[in-house]
């Protein structure tokens, strides 16, 4: 039997959509996803978030209609999604370009 999903931290989500409002519905119903859904590795998470990205050793996610992106570590073996960042897309592409430069 496979267990749900921790997501650590919701107070990552918390602090952006206090900043951008627009971003709470959508953060809220991909935490919702998250923690209710078991994924066996990346391939299984696609099936559900067909937008995210495998960025060595980050997933990111497309939030709210590719306006914001979500950049966690996940572990799945102990089913457990960490928070790294929540981000405008600007702000992502600022992220991309540091982590091209090896700064991430």
């Amino acid at each position: 039997m496979l267990f749900a999903v921790h997501v650590i931290s919701l107070r990552a989500l918390r602090d952006f959509w206090r900043k951008h409002p627009a971003a709470e519905s959508p953060l809220r119903n991909w935490h919702t996803v998250v923690e209710a859904t078991a994924f066996d590795d990346f391939n299984d998470l696609r099936r559900t978030f067909r937008s995210a990205d495998h960025v060595a050793p980050y997933t990111v996610f497309d939030i709210g209609g590719n306006n914001d992106r979500l950049i966690a570590v996940i572990h799945y073996d102990a089913r457990r999604v960490y928070v790294r960042a929540v981000m405008t897309h600007a702000e992502y592409d600022d992220w991309c370009t540091d982590y091209r430069r090896g700064k991430r």
